[in-house]
């Protein structure tokens, strides 16, 4: 051990200061926290372990934690807590965010991206320095600044006063006598509640700083612990619970937008302040109560963390066995003669050695070309759900989650085990993520024909029965009622025709009966497609889009939930195969640039490249009283499938070709080229 490090003892002559390290036990308390004053001991030092504690506080009921399936459960809790917080409730939240203090959508878009900024900054510092420091005591500072992060993005609200929702917005054709505030083009009022955009980012740029040694060192030190063909298992199931936080931040945020933002709903006695429900445009929930909740959540963790040993009971003995599988272009020789890593001013040359490892850097670009596909569908499968077979934003949100979230997480564990089981190589891990990568391919030709095509809407699809043009929503029949553009609120004609607003449908009136609201006196609306003696059609039109004729939902959802499991069987394949493919000493560093390349390939081009294809198929644009282009209301679903398709099958491609790429490159070491003459012969005689 120099400095604190970890050297792994298979590939260095054996002292007896190793045997002794590991047979003194927790004799010394926070021995294993501890960093060595003085001179570097000797290359035959051992990993320093010791018991689970707080200085010379070392409960025994502890030590019952302190194995690698302790640490694995105190991982996996982080980890659920950061995705619950960063991909469920920030995300879930962003919407309300946006009504509530002023904001556009591109400034929100800068409030998430903030977190992958401020992931791209630390990754490599972090990595780099942690590889040699208390990878546990690290994750508790993580823990610290994930719950700080989520306290910060929660202040707005207990800073910017009560919710002032205005009065209400009719959605019917208006007489020509009636005035409305909202048909003529106004500046809004000056408001400073904008200003709090600096704060979400301030909370963003901490979850960021929290999350940064979570999958670098965190990971890397599960690969430390635990022995070689153990590794992709425990850290296929450290992943999968990543994934199950996303889902419960989804599920939690969803039910706390049910409550009002306040709390209590303020009563009023003007008469033009209508008490709002959930159906009212200006129904705000609480979204800030989840990361309240989240910050006490995860302050608690820092307790476990810091109690870890530098390295956990067993590790030493658990390097001594594994043999090396780092690439064979002399990087290994050169970490171990030159001792790079050591201090700042090896920093460049450590890089410039990681990304000259040309299978490092092949499976860096594969994974990042599978990581736009995966954010990208993530961001906007529920989207694309909505608009293809005719669903409700709420229940496409619900059945992308269910779909999205179980796959990944069944195909990391899947991985996980097949690897673990069947003792694969690092050339065989990377042969293995060829097969499914092709898999998920096939598998990914869904879009071609479990597609929908556009159903009848009127000024969109088709004219005003026979009046009005294409492409213009305003026709004779709705000239006189002032509707806004603004105001999407689809409903489904008797005609079976969907009307982009009851005013742009020419309905002057409507009434609640037990089941839902129902519009008449529709000026816009043609004759009842059905007879009009049935029951059902005694109204002229009802909330929401027409239902779909298209039936391929069911099929698309079983193509795409395989799709995405045999998507995510490569993800922990490819975090086993770097760590064994870079220096030893290199393996929390090498997560590290990974890391970096995922961002700025991967997750934050694209949510914007899938943006960009599905604004590209748009067909009708929110263009309000100003003139000024807001969100797109109708969507060519053919163009979105084909555009999507395309997207995906390049990037499956990119990803198969520098895996193969990877595979072409890989050299495995001989062990007489790395290993002294001394330890090969005892890595000879435990493996014989």
């Amino acid at each position: 051990m120099k400095d604190g490090g970890i050297e792994n003892p298979a590939f260095e002559t054996p002292s007896s200061d190793l045997g002794r390290r590991y047979h003194a036990g927790p004799a010394r308390a926070g021995a294993g926290a501890a960093t060595p004053a003085g001179p570097s001991p000797g290359p035959g030092s051992g990993p320093e372990e010791g018991p689970c504690g707080w200085g010379s506080c070392t409960p025994r009921a502890l030590q019952l934690c302190n194995n690698s399936e302790g640490y694995l459960a105190a991982y996996s809790l982080l980890a659920i807590f950061q995705g619950i917080v960063v991909n469920g409730l920030v995300n879930i939240s962003i919407s309300t965010i946006e009504k509530r203090y002023e904001l556009n959508s591109s400034l929100t878009g800068l409030i998430s991206a903030s977190y992958d900024i401020a992931f791209c900054i630390l990754s490599l510092f972090v990595s780099y320095f942690g590889e040699r420091g208390h990878k546990p005591r690290w994750l508790a500072f993580s823990a610290f600044m994930l719950g700080l992060g989520s306290l910060v993005f929660s202040l707005p609200h207990f800073s910017s006063g009560k919710y002032q929702y205005g009065g209400k917005l009719e959605d019917t054709c208006q007489t020509a006598e009636t005035t409305s505030a909202n048909a003529t083009c106004s500046a809004s009022t000056n408001s400073s509640l904008h200003k709090y955009l600096y704060v979400f980012i301030l909370g963003q740029l901490l979850l960021g700083v929290g999350g940064t040694p979570l999958y670098t060192l965190g990971t890397a030190f599960i690969d430390d612990s635990v022995p070689k063909h153990k590794s992709s298992l425990y850290i296929g199931i450290g992943y999968a619970m990543s994934l199950l936080g996303p889902a419960i931040g989804y599920v939690l945020g969803g039910q706390l937008l049910k409550v009002y933002i306040d709390i209590q709903i303020p009563k009023r006695q003007d008469t033009t302040y209508t008490k709002v429900d959930q159906d009212d445009p200006r129904w705000l929930g609480a979204w800030w109560i989840g990361f309240l909740a989240c910050f006490f959540a995860i302050w608690l963790l820092i307790i476990p963390f810091s109690c870890f040993p530098r390295h956990l009971p067993g590790t030493a003995r658990i390097q001594a066995e594994k043999i090396s599988e780092t690439h064979d272009d002399g990087s290994q020789v050169l970490v171990q003669t030159n001792n790079i890593g050591q201090s700042f001013k090896d920093f460049p040359m450590a890089l410039l050695i990681l990304l000259r490892n040309p299978v490092l850097m092949s499976l860096i670009i594969a994974s990042s070309s599978e990581a736009l596909v995966a954010t990208g569908f993530a961001t906007f499968l529920p989207k694309f759900i909505e608009n293809q077979f005719g669903k409700s934003p709420s229940f496409s949100a619900t059945l992308g989650g269910l779909v999205l979230i179980p796959a990944a997480a069944l195909g990391q564990v899947i991985s996980g085990v097949l690897v673990s089981k069947c003792k694969m190589d690092c050339k065989g891990i990377i042969k293995f993520m060829i097969s499914t990568c092709s898999v998920a391919l096939l598998l990914n030709t869904v879009f071609l024909f479990a597609k929908c095509g556009n159903e009848p809407f009127a000024g969109v699809s088709e004219t005003y029965n026979g009046t009005g043009t294409l492409y213009n929503l305003t026709a004779p029949c709705n000239a006189n009622c002032r509707c806004l553009r603004s105001m999407y609120y689809p409903i489904c004609g008797s005609d079976e025709v969907q009307y982009f607003s009851p005013c742009f449908a020419g309905c002057a009136s409507y009434l609640f009966n037990n089941v839902q609201k129902t519009y008449y006196n529709c000026s816009c609306i043609g004759k009842p497609k059905r007879e009009n003696g049935s029951e059902d059609f005694v109204y002229e039109a009802v909330p929401g889009k027409c239902p779909t004729q298209c039936k391929f939902l069911p099929l698309f959802l079983t193509f795409f939930f395989f799709a995405v499991v045999f998507t995510f069987m490569a993800t922990t394949p490819t975090t086993v195969a770097i760590l064994r493919c870079v220096p030893d000493k290199q393996r929390s560093f090498a997560l590290g640039v990974q890391s970096v390349f995922l961002r700025l390939l991967g997750t934050i081009p694209g949510p914007i490249l899938f943006g960009v294809a599905i604004d590209n198929s748009c067909t009708l644009w929110d263009i309000n009283e100003c003139e000024t282009k807001g969100a797109c209301w109708v969507y060519d679903n053919e163009r979105m499938a084909y555009l999507l398709m395309g997207i995906s099958a390049a990037c499956k491609i990119i990803t198969i070709i520098f895996v193969v790429m990877a595979v072409y490159f890989y050299k495995p070491p001989p062990l007489t080229k790395v290993l002294p003459r001394k330890t090969s012969e005892k890595i000879s005689v435990i493996h014989t």
